[in-house]
This record gives C-alpha cells, structure tokens and sequence, in this order.
C-alpha cells in the first residue's frame, strides 16, 4: 500500500500535458461474447504502454462503473498519443481493427468513447492521501508558501507548462 502524505502537496510536471480519457459502454450485457474482448483490449494495451517508458504514456487510472467502464490517462504529449494509437505494431492497431469488425456484425452491442484535452495550466492539491491522480502520473512536491490558494497555483502555471 503506498505511504499517505499527511502534508499538502501537489502535482510537480514540466512541459506539455495530455489528458485523454477513454472508456467503452456495454449496451447488451447479455452478450459478453461482443464487449469482452473490447473490455480485455485495454489491459494489454496499458501494459505495453507501462512497459515502455518512451511511449508518452505518464499514468493512468481506471474508473469502474456499471456497463461503462474507463480509464484517465496522462500523457507528454499528442504526438506520442496518436503515435500509440497509429502503430502497426502495437496492440491497439489490431483491437481498434477486431472493434470494427464485431461492430458491423453487431451493431450498438458495445460503443468506445474517447476525449483528449490539451492543458495548458493544471492546479491540484493532496492532502491526507498517496499520490493520486495527475501526481501519482508525474510527481507530488509540498505546497510552497505562494501557492497556498488553488488560485495562485492556477495562475502560476509553473508546474505545467506547454510544450514551446
């Protein structure tokens, strides 16, 4: 179990910063011959990505929730995003493929979904907690004495900044 931090801290990161969140939504769950396979898709992916430490990939947390599960993830940037996503040779080629094909056979059994954010600026606090989070996919530091307010870390920006 990782250590709680008593104290405040924050997430410590320089350079760019993608948020990209991407889940799957069981429509027939009667049916798990048609989103098994799409539900199995993500762990490998994500072990390949772990596994390579210049993939881009910075962390991941998975969200369980009933029929809709998802995963936050961080990544440096989008360039090594759609370079993951546009690899003939990683996993996710061949399950976005295996995807397609059960979803003409099989249409609105299973649905993916996706979002990217490109953040400019990131503020966040710990307190009473294991890295968790945007500091658990980078570094935590403690609360300096001018970013005592979610407002100054915001407008100082200096623990996030976008690539130049």
């Amino acid at each position: 179990m990782a250590a709680i931090n008593p104290g405040r801290m924050t997430h410590a990161h320089d350079g760019s910063l993608v948020v990209f969140h991407i889940g799957m939504r069981v429509n027939r769950p009667w049916r798990p011959d048609l989103w098994m396979p799409v539900f199995a898709a993500m762990p490998r992916m994500l072990a390949e990505l772990t596994a390579d430490p210049d993939s881009g990939l910075l962390g991941h947390h998975i969200v369980l929730e009933p029929l809709s599960p998802w995963i936050v993830q961080w990544w440096e940037s989008t360039e090594k995003l759609y370079a993951y996503a546009r690899n003939p040779d990683a996993v996710h080629r061949p399950a976005w493929t295996e995807f397609n094909a059960r979803a003409r056979k099989a249409p609105g059994a299973v649905g993916i979904w996706h979002e990217t954010y490109v953040v400019e600026r990131a503020e966040s606090m710990y307190v009473g907690v294991p890295p968790t989070g945007l500091g658990r996919a980078t570094a935590t530091v403690p609360v300096g004495r001018n970013a005592d307010r979610a407002a100054a870390r915001l407008a100082a920006g200096s623990t996030t900044r976008p690539a130049a």
